[in-house]
Protein backbone atom coordinates (compact mmCIF):
# COMPACT_ATOMS: atom_id res chain seq x y z
CA UNK A 1 0.00 0.00 0.00
CA UNK A 2 1.24 2.81 -0.71
CA UNK A 3 1.95 5.77 1.89
CA UNK A 4 0.71 9.25 1.24
CA UNK A 5 2.04 12.14 2.89
CA UNK A 6 0.06 15.73 3.00
CA UNK A 7 1.58 19.04 2.73
CA UNK A 8 -1.11 21.59 4.02
CA UNK A 9 -4.31 19.84 5.82
CA UNK A 10 -7.10 21.81 5.49
CA UNK A 11 -10.65 21.54 4.24
CA UNK A 12 -9.86 19.17 1.15
CA UNK A 13 -7.14 16.97 2.66
CA UNK A 14 -9.55 16.43 5.47
CA UNK A 15 -11.99 15.84 2.97
CA UNK A 16 -9.95 13.09 1.05
CA UNK A 17 -9.01 11.05 3.79
CA UNK A 18 -12.56 10.50 5.08
CA UNK A 19 -13.09 9.59 1.35
CA UNK A 20 -10.73 6.84 1.45
CA UNK A 21 -11.55 5.61 5.14
CA UNK A 22 -9.53 3.37 7.15
CA UNK A 23 -8.33 1.14 4.50
CA UNK A 24 -5.67 4.30 3.48
CA UNK A 25 -5.84 6.36 6.67
CA UNK A 26 -2.55 4.09 8.65
CA UNK A 27 -0.39 5.28 5.98
CA UNK A 28 -0.89 8.61 5.80
CA UNK A 29 1.20 11.26 7.39
CA UNK A 30 0.61 15.03 7.13
CA UNK A 31 2.49 18.18 8.36
CA UNK A 32 0.37 21.52 8.34
CA UNK A 33 2.29 25.03 9.07
CA UNK A 34 -0.55 26.10 11.38
CA UNK A 35 1.28 23.06 14.08
CA UNK A 36 3.57 25.45 14.22
CA UNK A 37 2.35 28.37 14.83
CA UNK A 38 2.97 30.33 18.48
CA UNK A 39 -1.16 30.60 18.99
CA UNK A 40 -1.65 27.87 21.39
CA UNK A 41 -5.09 27.22 20.33
CA UNK A 42 -4.61 27.12 16.36
CA UNK A 43 -1.74 24.58 17.10
CA UNK A 44 -4.29 22.67 19.10
CA UNK A 45 -7.13 23.00 16.64
CA UNK A 46 -4.85 21.64 13.34
CA UNK A 47 -3.45 18.43 15.41
CA UNK A 48 -7.48 17.55 16.67
CA UNK A 49 -7.64 17.79 12.70
CA UNK A 50 -5.21 15.09 12.55
CA UNK A 51 -6.43 12.82 15.37
CA UNK A 52 -10.21 13.05 13.90
CA UNK A 53 -9.21 11.74 10.74
CA UNK A 54 -6.47 9.24 11.53
CA UNK A 55 -3.67 10.23 10.07
CA UNK A 56 -0.50 10.80 11.68
CA UNK A 57 1.18 14.52 11.78
CA UNK A 58 4.91 15.45 11.46
CA UNK A 59 6.64 17.74 12.58
CA UNK A 60 7.76 18.79 9.77
CA UNK A 61 7.11 18.60 5.93
CA UNK A 62 10.38 16.98 5.39
CA UNK A 63 9.72 13.87 8.24
CA UNK A 64 6.36 14.00 6.38
CA UNK A 65 7.93 13.13 3.12
CA UNK A 66 10.42 10.49 4.26
CA UNK A 67 9.27 7.37 2.39
CA UNK A 68 6.07 9.18 1.30
CA UNK A 69 5.15 7.47 -2.45
CA UNK A 70 2.19 9.94 -3.23
CA UNK A 71 2.38 13.72 -1.99
CA UNK A 72 -0.26 15.39 -1.93
CA UNK A 73 0.18 19.65 -1.70
CA UNK A 74 -2.93 21.49 -0.68
CA UNK A 75 -1.89 24.83 0.86
CA UNK A 76 -2.95 28.15 -0.20
CA UNK A 77 -2.56 29.63 -3.39
CA UNK A 78 0.40 32.00 -1.84
CA UNK A 79 2.19 29.05 -0.29
CA UNK A 80 1.93 27.02 -3.72
CA UNK A 81 5.63 27.81 -4.62
CA UNK A 82 7.58 27.71 -1.29
CA UNK A 83 5.89 24.25 -0.43
CA UNK A 84 7.40 23.22 -3.79
CA UNK A 85 10.54 24.60 -3.28
CA UNK A 86 10.99 23.16 0.47
CA UNK A 87 9.78 19.40 -1.02
CA UNK A 88 12.44 19.20 -3.39
CA UNK A 89 14.81 19.01 -0.84
CA UNK A 90 13.52 16.23 0.48
CA UNK A 91 10.89 14.61 -1.57
CA UNK A 92 11.80 10.43 -2.22
CA UNK A 93 12.88 10.50 -6.14
CA UNK A 94 10.25 8.80 -7.98
CA UNK A 95 7.27 9.93 -5.89
CA UNK A 96 4.33 11.71 -7.05
CA UNK A 97 3.66 15.03 -6.22
CA UNK A 98 0.43 16.16 -6.34
CA UNK A 99 -0.27 19.72 -6.63
CA UNK A 100 -3.10 20.55 -6.23
CA UNK A 101 -3.03 23.96 -5.30
CA UNK A 102 -5.06 26.76 -7.23
CA UNK A 103 -2.13 28.61 -8.89
CA UNK A 104 -1.72 30.68 -12.30
CA UNK A 105 -0.13 27.90 -15.18
CA UNK A 106 2.96 29.45 -14.69
CA UNK A 107 3.20 29.61 -11.16
CA UNK A 108 2.89 25.26 -11.59
CA UNK A 109 5.31 24.85 -14.24
CA UNK A 110 7.88 26.69 -12.17
CA UNK A 111 6.70 24.46 -9.32
CA UNK A 112 7.25 21.82 -11.58
CA UNK A 113 10.50 22.75 -12.77
CA UNK A 114 11.50 21.82 -8.86
CA UNK A 115 10.17 18.56 -8.39
CA UNK A 116 11.55 16.83 -11.27
CA UNK A 117 14.97 18.45 -10.75
CA UNK A 118 14.68 16.52 -7.84
CA UNK A 119 13.82 13.08 -9.20
CA UNK A 120 10.13 13.33 -8.47
CA UNK A 121 7.03 13.07 -10.93
CA UNK A 122 5.02 16.64 -10.92
CA UNK A 123 1.27 16.28 -11.45
CA UNK A 124 -1.05 19.43 -11.88
CA UNK A 125 -3.99 18.13 -10.47
CA UNK A 126 -6.85 20.69 -10.48
CA UNK A 127 -9.63 20.28 -7.88
CA UNK A 128 -12.87 21.44 -9.97
CA UNK A 129 -15.73 21.70 -7.42
CA UNK A 130 -15.98 22.00 -3.98
CA UNK A 131 -14.98 18.82 -1.48
CA UNK A 132 -18.42 18.09 0.16
CA UNK A 133 -20.30 16.38 -0.23
CA UNK A 134 -18.36 13.96 -2.70
CA UNK A 135 -15.04 14.15 -0.60
CA UNK A 136 -12.14 12.14 -2.65
CA UNK A 137 -15.22 11.82 -5.78
CA UNK A 138 -14.94 15.53 -5.97
CA UNK A 139 -13.75 16.08 -9.89
CA UNK A 140 -10.32 16.40 -10.45
CA UNK A 141 -8.35 17.13 -13.28
CA UNK A 142 -4.58 15.98 -13.62
CA UNK A 143 -2.53 17.43 -16.38
CA UNK A 144 1.30 16.70 -17.66
CA UNK A 145 3.64 14.47 -18.48
CA UNK A 146 3.24 12.13 -15.50
CA UNK A 147 -0.66 12.47 -15.63
CA UNK A 148 -1.75 9.48 -17.10
CA UNK A 149 0.55 6.96 -15.27
CA UNK A 150 -0.86 8.72 -12.26
CA UNK A 151 -4.46 8.15 -13.18
CA UNK A 152 -4.51 4.72 -12.21
CA UNK A 153 -2.88 5.46 -8.45
CA UNK A 154 -5.44 7.92 -7.60
CA UNK A 155 -8.07 5.15 -8.70
CA UNK A 156 -7.22 2.13 -6.70
CA UNK A 157 -7.55 5.38 -3.95
CA UNK A 158 -11.79 5.52 -5.34
CA UNK A 159 -10.74 8.70 -6.81
CA UNK A 160 -12.44 10.22 -10.19
CA UNK A 161 -9.80 11.82 -12.10
CA UNK A 162 -9.84 13.23 -15.64
CA UNK A 163 -7.00 14.19 -18.33
CA UNK A 164 -6.56 17.89 -19.28
CA UNK A 165 -3.63 17.19 -21.11
CA UNK A 166 0.24 16.01 -21.45
CA UNK A 167 1.36 19.73 -20.64
CA UNK A 168 1.87 21.28 -16.81
CA UNK A 169 -0.44 24.02 -16.68
CA UNK A 170 -3.32 22.40 -18.92
CA UNK A 171 -5.48 21.62 -15.61
CA UNK A 172 -4.68 24.90 -14.14
CA UNK A 173 -5.77 27.05 -17.33
CA UNK A 174 -9.12 25.27 -16.56
CA UNK A 175 -9.47 25.98 -12.74
CA UNK A 176 -8.42 29.67 -13.11
CA UNK A 177 -10.70 30.43 -16.18
CA UNK A 178 -13.53 29.22 -14.10
CA UNK A 179 -12.74 30.91 -11.32
CA UNK A 180 -13.04 34.07 -12.92
CA UNK A 181 -16.77 33.62 -12.67
CA UNK A 182 -17.25 31.30 -9.88
CA UNK A 183 -15.72 33.15 -7.29
CA UNK A 184 -16.56 36.54 -8.97
CA UNK A 185 -19.95 35.32 -8.51
CA UNK A 186 -19.46 35.50 -5.21
CA UNK A 187 -17.40 39.26 -5.08
CA UNK A 188 -20.32 40.20 -7.40
CA UNK A 189 -22.98 38.85 -5.13
CA UNK A 190 -21.41 40.83 -1.81
CA UNK A 191 -21.25 44.06 -3.65
CA UNK A 192 -24.87 44.02 -4.68
CA UNK A 193 -26.30 42.67 -1.50
CA UNK A 194 -24.05 44.78 0.75
CA UNK A 195 -25.09 48.24 -1.39
CA UNK A 196 -28.44 46.62 -1.12
CA UNK A 197 -28.74 46.52 2.36
CA UNK A 198 -27.44 49.78 3.11
CA UNK A 199 -29.54 51.29 0.85
CA UNK A 200 -32.20 49.57 1.57
CA UNK A 201 -33.72 47.62 -1.62
CA UNK A 202 -31.84 44.89 -1.05
CA UNK A 203 -35.39 42.95 -1.38
CA UNK A 204 -36.53 44.53 -4.32
CA UNK A 205 -33.27 44.20 -6.18
CA UNK A 206 -33.17 40.60 -5.75
CA UNK A 207 -36.96 40.17 -6.58
CA UNK A 208 -36.27 41.65 -9.57
CA UNK A 209 -33.21 39.93 -10.90
CA UNK A 210 -35.17 36.56 -9.88
CA UNK A 211 -37.90 37.71 -12.38
CA UNK A 212 -34.86 37.83 -15.25
CA UNK A 213 -33.29 34.67 -14.43
CA UNK A 214 -36.27 32.86 -12.73
CA UNK A 215 -35.21 29.09 -11.17
CA UNK A 216 -32.22 30.93 -9.77
CA UNK A 217 -32.98 31.95 -6.45
CA UNK A 218 -31.09 35.23 -5.64
CA UNK A 219 -32.02 35.35 -2.12
CA UNK A 220 -30.67 31.53 -1.31
CA UNK A 221 -27.56 32.08 -3.58
CA UNK A 222 -26.57 35.50 -1.86
CA UNK A 223 -26.74 33.41 1.49
CA UNK A 224 -24.76 30.64 0.39
CA UNK A 225 -22.24 33.44 -1.97
CA UNK A 226 -21.96 35.67 1.68
CA UNK A 227 -21.11 32.72 3.50
CA UNK A 228 -18.06 31.50 1.08
CA UNK A 229 -16.59 34.16 1.51
CA UNK A 230 -17.10 34.80 5.50
CA UNK A 231 -15.70 31.57 5.75
CA UNK A 232 -12.89 31.05 3.19
CA UNK A 233 -12.48 34.63 1.75
CA UNK A 234 -8.63 34.60 2.85
CA UNK A 235 -7.77 31.64 0.69
CA UNK A 236 -10.12 32.66 -2.02
CA UNK A 237 -8.66 35.19 -2.35
CA UNK A 238 -4.69 34.00 -2.51
CA UNK A 239 -6.10 32.51 -5.41
CA UNK A 240 -7.79 35.09 -6.84
CA UNK A 241 -4.27 36.75 -7.26
CA UNK A 242 -3.10 33.51 -9.47
CA UNK A 243 -6.33 33.55 -11.51
CA UNK A 244 -5.58 37.67 -12.10
CA UNK A 245 -2.04 36.31 -13.11
CA UNK A 246 -3.40 34.11 -15.07
CA UNK A 247 -5.38 36.03 -17.20
CA UNK A 248 -2.60 38.88 -17.19
CA UNK A 249 -0.18 35.77 -18.33
CA UNK A 250 -2.94 35.85 -21.54
CA UNK A 251 -2.47 39.14 -22.20
CA UNK A 252 -6.00 40.01 -21.00
CA UNK A 253 -7.23 43.13 -18.78
CA UNK A 254 -7.35 41.25 -15.11
CA UNK A 255 -9.58 44.28 -13.61
CA UNK A 256 -12.59 42.13 -12.78
CA UNK A 257 -9.86 39.11 -11.13
CA UNK A 258 -8.11 42.05 -9.29
CA UNK A 259 -11.59 43.48 -8.15
CA UNK A 260 -12.51 39.83 -6.77
CA UNK A 261 -9.48 39.70 -4.83
CA UNK A 262 -10.15 42.42 -2.79
CA UNK A 263 -13.84 42.19 -2.36
CA UNK A 264 -12.91 38.13 -0.89
CA UNK A 265 -10.20 39.43 1.14
CA UNK A 266 -12.12 42.27 2.79
CA UNK A 267 -14.65 40.09 3.92
CA UNK A 268 -12.59 37.02 4.53
CA UNK A 269 -9.91 38.94 7.36
CA UNK A 270 -13.58 40.20 8.90
CA UNK A 271 -13.23 36.55 10.79
CA UNK A 272 -17.24 36.44 10.81
CA UNK A 273 -19.31 32.95 11.75
CA UNK A 274 -21.41 33.01 8.76
CA UNK A 275 -23.67 30.11 10.96
CA UNK A 276 -26.86 29.14 10.39
CA UNK A 277 -28.24 32.55 9.12
CA UNK A 278 -29.69 34.26 5.80
CA UNK A 279 -28.88 36.79 3.38
CA UNK A 280 -30.14 40.10 5.13
CA UNK A 281 -28.74 38.54 8.71
CA UNK A 282 -25.04 38.01 6.57
CA UNK A 283 -25.10 40.88 5.11
CA UNK A 284 -25.95 43.28 8.13
CA UNK A 285 -23.41 41.50 9.70
CA UNK A 286 -20.79 42.37 7.38
CA UNK A 287 -21.51 45.51 7.02
CA UNK A 288 -21.48 46.16 11.15
CA UNK A 289 -17.79 44.60 11.10
CA UNK A 290 -16.87 46.89 8.16
CA UNK A 291 -18.14 49.94 9.79
CA UNK A 292 -15.86 49.05 13.34
CA UNK A 293 -12.46 48.79 10.92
Amino acid sequence: MNTIAFLGFGEAAQAFVKGWGHDIVPVTRAFDIKTTSADTAIREAKNADYVAVGVTGAVSGQVALSGAELVFSLVTADQAATVARDAAASIEPGAFFFDCNSCAPGTKRRNAELIEAAGAKYVDMAVMAPVYPKLHKTPILLSGPHAEAAKPVLESLGMEPGIAGDTVGAGSAIKMVRSVMMKGLEALFAECVLAGRRAGVDETVLASLDKTYPGFDFMEKAAYMLERSMTHGIRRAAEMEEVALTVEELGLNNGMAKATVDWQRTIGELKLDAGDLGYRERADMILEAMAKK
